[in-house]
């Protein structure tokens, strides 16, 4: 099974980096513009929609039409696991409806000092076995290009100092 992993060091503590990605809005601020996502929908474990904070049980429904080409792909996943522990946190969502046959993404924080190690990892599955061995190495690409940006855009958000300032193509905050 193909999978992807991209990791970065932010200079904000655990708390901030963790408060930030368990919201939507922190998904809505590191998505790319040219992706063109929107969030159609979200669902507490409760079933109360617009939840604060994503916990486990949490439905997200999304859209993206990536560059304004073709009709837009719809995407739901759900939080699987939520834990925050002394030095650690993570939340992994998983696809149950969209493009790929399989999505699991473990979205992992690790304090270390002042700062914090952000990690994502992705395993999934395309539609066919013999697809899936042709084409990842192309959507390895397309994953470094978003989550490249991610991982930028959550340095230009939680960092203080000059890089809270600096623009996200900035090449400084890779």
């Amino acid at each position: 099974m193909p999978s992807y992993e991209r990791q970065t060091s932010v200079h904000a503590p655990l708390e901030a980096v963790w408060a930030f990605h368990s919201r939507v809005s922190g998904l809505e601020a590191v998505t790319p513009d040219w992706m063109g996502l929107c969030v159609e929908s979200a669902i507490g474990p409760d079933g109360d929609p617009g939840p604060d904070v994503l916990e486990a049980g949490s439905e997200v429904t999304l859209s993206v039409r990536p560059f304004g080409v073709g009709p837009r792909q719809y995407w739901t996943s759900l939080i699987t696991d939520r834990d925050r522990r002394d030095g650690t946190a993570y939340f992994r969502d998983e696809m149950v409806r969209g493009p790929f046959d399989r999505w699991v993404h473990t979205h992992a924080f690790y304090a270390d000092g002042d700062r914090t190690i952000v990690r994502d990892h992705v395993e999934y599955d395309l539609s066919i076995e013999a697809i899936d061995r042709a084409v990842a190495p192309l959507t390895t690409v397309g994953f470094d290009a978003m989550f490249r940006y991610r991982h930028r855009a959550t340095k230009a958000r939680l960092e203080s100092g000059p890089a809270r300032h600096r623009t996200l193509e900035d090449p400084s905050l890779e």
